[in-house]
This record gives C-alpha cells, structure tokens and sequence, in this order.
C-alpha cells in the first residue's frame, strides 16, 4: 500500500512539475531571399525606425501549426527628408 502512494504521489509531483515549465520565446531569424514563411495569423510588425538609412524590423506571426516565429529582415529608415 505504502508503495502505491509512493508511486501516486511522484507521478502528481512531476506532471506539477511539467506543467509549470517557462516557455521560452523565440528568436528572431533574419530573413533569407526565398525562404518559405507558413504565415498563418500575423500577430505583431516592429515599427520602422526613425533614422535615415537601412535599419532592422521584426515580423511576429504563427504558421499553421499554432508556433510563434519571429524574423528579422532589413528596411529602410523613415527619418530621410530632401
């Protein structure tokens, strides 16, 4: 008996633990010519940059299976004026 309690309350002591693991966000990829992007909700676009010249933005979508992905590629800055 002592050794099915034993058993019961390891098992609900690691899928406590399991179920409490931090999610780690991902990183951003930077974009190659060509890549295949499975974008299926776009969840965030970075703002472009004050400054004149090329500068980096992020894109923040799901794919179709339900993961988060971010990538990075290059823009040029708002911040030229003639």
């Amino acid at each position: 008996m002592k050794q099915i309690l034993f058993f019961a309350v390891c098992l609900t002591t690691s899928l406590a633990a399991y179920g409490q693991q931090p999610t780690a966000s991902p990183t951003a990829i930077p974009y190659n010519y060509g890549m295949y992007l499975d974008i299926s909700k776009l969840v965030n676009i970075s703002p472009i940059a004050e400054v004149c010249g090329p500068s980096l933005a992020e894109i923040t979508y799901k794919d179709s299976e339900g993961k988060t992905h971010i990538l990075g590629y290059s823009v040029m800055g708002n911040g030229c004026s003639n």
